[in-house]
């Protein structure tokens, strides 16, 4: 559906205001505004530029990386790795603690269940999918479209092992585009500091500016046991970055929700957001409670209690600026103005009808489903809330019993997760040897039980499912104590010996998902024919009329998939947010106390008289980002890479719903820090050649005084 460009005074008054912030947008590759960046940012950058710096960006797990030499070397943010670094770890040998920092390629380690993907070609296929979901309803709607989607999928990839295919879906629902992916399921840690230099600060200094964080990592591709080739990458440029200079930020920012209406924002203001920020805060309580019990408990539980603290953390930052008068008026002007435009073109108006008016007669109904929803089965896309809190064990369990389960259908039929296209994805994550602690899965576990009693209240038919006549305490002590699916084999063999299988398994923790699902199925049915359902088909006109209005010089929501914003070198003089655009080695020094959480990493100090004190760690940058924009490269007009974005101000939460370059600001380690880390620091020589960085002459000591 197509309409000639409309222009109303009112669009064109918006149009106008759209200027002012010229920086605005994650912008896909194949819609990418190269005039108008060139415009803005006085570059001259060109279709075969964006090509390479696609071809040299990486996703790497729920994070962004960059290409940065011919043999598969790629860097990504420290905290990107956590996982990874944690797997490798034992109680006895903590990489957080001491860094890994192997001497040759033969030393990096594997990165269980690792990938790492880059984006080859993008289809668009939106007449197709669209086309499957016509003249249908609720779960029959999203179902068809679903399974047009794994059609395509499975057409376009096969069973190539190398090729991963995704169907996106951008503006709610607008378009549909075929994502194909180079796939590489061997990903091994090249190096990563002592944990202490990448989180100086800790969560007082998380999402704010001044930071003075070594917060990067390498991991390198491997294909058939071998560093992959790779010749396309960025170029490393080891440099001091220069104030006011144009950087584009490439990578894949997880979700925003600017499309949304008013009516959805308030959904999320007053139902989505309480409950995630309320449960999460007690979850935080419990881990920090548990790493206080000793050395062993605070190494088990520091990479998840970082992961609750970022998430909470965030989440107050978005539910500051939805209560902000200010920011939720620039919001309501601009639904208006897209309003007035669909309501002066009468073939328009007549062909999209009233999209607001249905998504505001479901909001009540989202408001009564998000906590069963969120709790009992998660996938809402609205909130963060994680089933089972986010117990490795208990997500096992599910994808065996539901893999089982999906799997005796035609792939058409099943859940999309468990489409033949995705399945490789799945079985990557079962079969990958994880070490897992019986401790915090029972915290993990416990913690959700308790909270979902509490939130769907005792006498839910649901708790009393999920419960029986156990106390969360008991119940989570139990699975976790009888079951044997922490030992990978087991889990491999009970996902290849299907349905049989897992009926027959006597493990209790496969026995208890197989008692629960039906009722967290259910409302899946519930929530995906009353909410999605109408929701999509509804975003799917607003994405028709927002087209016909503004045409495509729009972007899409993000969605987890690779974009380009760009913007400058700068810092911010607002109210709450005064800040400089670069800080140095000397301001670590300076802010530096010996204490937690501002106690210098103890390889980091030893070599303080090796490093210049101007070398700049971290810069300031008005480039359009949020969540999942760890470890984005930031490139410079040349295509060279000069940092990587690993975090943004609390003032920047705001991003998910409304783009303001007043307090917008990226937070970017720079390849200047990580140069002085590897070379003067950790003594990574052969990554520093590898890198293609002349060694410097040795620099006087300076005398102790």
């Amino acid at each position: 559906m197509r309409h000639m460009l409309f222009a109303s005074a009112a669009v064109l008054a918006f149009a106008a205001a759209s200027s002012a912030k010229a920086e605005e947008g994650m912008w896909t590759y194949d819609n990418f505004p190269i005039a108008r960046a060139n415009q803005t940012l006085g570059t001259n950058i060109d279709q075969a530029w964006l090509d390479r710096v696609r071809l040299s960006s990486v996703k790497f797990g729920g994070c962004s990386a960059g290409v940065v030499s011919a043999e598969g070397l790629v860097m990504t943010n420290n905290h990107c790795v956590s996982s990874c670094v944690a797997n490798l770890s034992t109680p006895q040998l903590q990489y957080n603690e001491t860094g890994f920092t192997p001497r040759s390629r033969e030393e990096e380690l594997q990165c269980p269940g690792a990938s790492a993907e880059i984006l080859t070609d993008i289809t668009d296929v939106t007449e197709r999918v669209q086309k499957a979901g016509a003249g249908l309803d609720g779960q029959a709607y999203t179902q068809a479209r679903e399974a047009e989607a794994g059609r395509i999928e499975t057409e376009a990839c096969g069973d190539d092992a190398k090729i991963r295919c995704q169907v996106v879906s951008l503006y709610r629902g607008g378009q549909f585009k075929l994502y194909k992916f180079r796939k590489y399921s061997d990903v091994r840690l090249a190096w990563a500091p002592e944990d202490r230099a990448a989180t100086f600060g800790g969560d007082l200094d998380n999402f704010s500016f001044p930071r003075f964080a070594i917060d990067a990592a390498f991991i390198r591709l491997y294909e058939d046991g071998k560093p992959a080739a790779t010749p396309t990458h960025f170029t490393w440029n080891p440099n001091k970055p220069t104030e006011g200079e144009p950087v584009f930020v490439t990578g894949n920012p997880g979700s925003t929700q600017r499309l949304l209406t008013q009516a959805q924002l308030m959904t999320i203001r007053d139902v989505v957001l309480p409950l995630d920020q309320l449960i999460a805060s007690e979850l935080r309580g419990r881990l920090i409670r548990y790493s206080e019990e000793g050395e062993d408990q605070a190494f088990i539980a520091m990479d998840p209690l970082s992961g609750v603290e970022n998430t909470y953390k965030r989440g107050r930052g978005r539910m500051a600026a939805l209560i902000d008068p200010a920011f939720m008026d620039q919001l309501a002007g601009q639904e208006t103005v897209f309003r007035r435009g669909v309501a002066e073109n009468e073939a328009l108006s007549a062909e999209v009808g009233d999209p607001w008016a249905v998504l505001a007669e479901v909001q009540p109904i989202a408001r009564e489903l998000y906590a069963p929803m969120a709790l009992l089965e998660g996938g809402t896309g609205m909130g963060t809330t994680s089933v089972a809190g986010g117990s490795s064990l208990f997500s096992w369990a599910r994808a065996i019993v539901r893999g089982a389960q999906e799997r005796a259908k035609p792939s058409d039929q099943r859940l999309p997760e468990f489409a033949d296209s995705r399945l490789s994805g799945v079985q990557s994550g079962l079969f990958a040897a994880r070490p897992t602690y019986p401790e915090l899965e029972q915290i993990r576990l416990e913690w959700w039980l308790s909270k979902t009693r509490e939130w769907l209240t005792v006498d839910s038919p649901y708790v009393r499912t999920l419960l029986g006549k156990e106390s969360p305490e008991g119940l989570s002590a139990r699975l976790v104590e009888g079951t044997q699916l922490a030992d990978p084999a087991v889990r491999r063999a009970l996902w290849e010996g299907g349905l049989p299988a897992v009926q027959a398994s006597t493990d209790p923790l496969i026995q208890y998902v197989l008692a629960i699902d039906a009722d967290a199925r259910a409302v899946r049915t519930q929530w995906d024919n009353t909410v999605k359902a109408p929701t999509d088909r509804a975003s799917e006109q607003l994405a028709a009329a927002r087209f016909a209005v503004f045409g495509d010089a729009v972007y899409p929501d993000a969605t987890g998939t690779l974009r380009l914003t760009y913007g400058r070198v700068e810092g911010t003089d607002v109210p709450g947010q005064r800040i400089p655009a670069f800080t140095t080695f000397a301001g670590l020094w300076d802010r530096a106390t010996g204490a937690e959480p501002f106690n210098v990493a103890p390889k980091l100090l030893a070599a303080k008289d090796r490093i210049d004190p101007n070398a700049v760690m971290n810069m300031a940058v008005s480039s359009d980002t949020i969540g999942g924009s760890s470890g984005s490269p930031a490139v410079n007009a040349k295509g060279e890479i000069i940092g990587a974005n690993f975090d943004s101000t609390v003032l920047t939460q705001r991003n998910a719903y409304g783009y303001d370059r007043n307090v917008n600001r990226s937070v970017i380690v720079t390849t200047q820090a990580v140069t002085t880390a590897l070379r003067d620091v950790y003594g990574m020589d052969h990554l520093i050649a590898e890198l293609g960085v002349d060694a410097p002459k040795a620099a006087p000591r300076r005398a102790r005084r």
